[in-house]
């Protein structure tokens, strides 16, 4: 599919867009006619990747350095696509990380981490986007099911952030809903990506659909979040992971 997005297309921003679901978030608002930031901090090469394919429909993108873990680089980010394509009409918050083991092995070093970038991380990005969103924007974060049932051993420390970000969510609707802002999140079962790609056996025995959820699927969902026909929908927490929490 080919688009060309005038100068002045609608800008989004999606921080952790340079390799799985962020990649196919970011590549399904440029189909949508926006320009695309996108942010990365291990894989210049995956992001730049991301940025080729937009440009190759004839879409406008650029990716940009930044550790979801340090507050002057999410800012910094914002800024940085400001400059580049103008306020933002959408903000997506993927960037995050997951790791775990049993309580008793559990290291606080990866707490530290996890708490940085997938709860306070993920408040600074909405925080610093928000301030450069115009009237009637949309805010997008990327949760998990485990916010509602992980049910495996280990992941009490990820469901934790993720049920945080899901709080958040529902809490900061009425900060931004006065600016017309809406903010909601997705909260994807398993999704196949490179990640994921030693447990898709497993994941389909254990999914009440058989199968494993794909990228684009959750992109599609944002997709409708991010447009003119979400605008009555905010604070929600949608969870979308073919019955694994139910």
């Amino acid at each position: 599919m080919h688009i060309d997005p005038p100068a002045s297309a609608k800008a989004a921003l999606v921080f952790g867009g340079s390799r799985g679901i962020g990649a196919a978030i970011a590549r399904r608002l440029a189909r949508e006619g926006h320009a695309v930031a996108l942010t990365y901090v291990s894989r210049p090469d995956r992001a730049a990747d991301v940025v080729a394919a937009i440009e190759a429909e004839g879409g406008r993108a650029l990716a940009i350095e930044a550790d979801s873990a340090d507050a002057g680089a999410i800012a910094a980010a914002v800024e940085h696509a400001v400059a580049a394509f103008g306020p933002l009409h959408v903000a997506v918050v993927n960037a995050g990380v997951h790791d775990g083991s049993p309580l008793a092995g559990f290291r606080l070093d990866v707490l530290d981490r996890m708490l940085a970038v997938n709860v306070r991380g993920v408040f600074l990005a909405i925080q610093a986007s928000a301030a450069r969103m115009v009237d009637g924007g949309r805010l997008v974060t990327i949760g998990s099911n485990t916010a509602v049932r992980a049910g495996i051993v280990g992941s009490s420390v990820y469901a934790m952030t993720k049920s945080a970000v899901a709080t958040l969510v529902r809490e900061l609707a009425l900060d931004l809903a006065p600016r017309r802002i809406t903010i909601n999140n997705v909260q994807p079962g398993p999704i196949e990506t490179d990640i994921t790609a030693e447990l898709v056996d497993w994941a389909i025995q254990r999914s009440p659909s058989g199968r494993i959820g794909q990228p684009g699927e959750v992109a599609a969902l944002v997709a409708y979040l991010a447009g003119e026909e979400a605008g009555y929908m905010t604070g929600a927490s949608l969870t979308l992971d073919g019955g694994w929490a139910i």
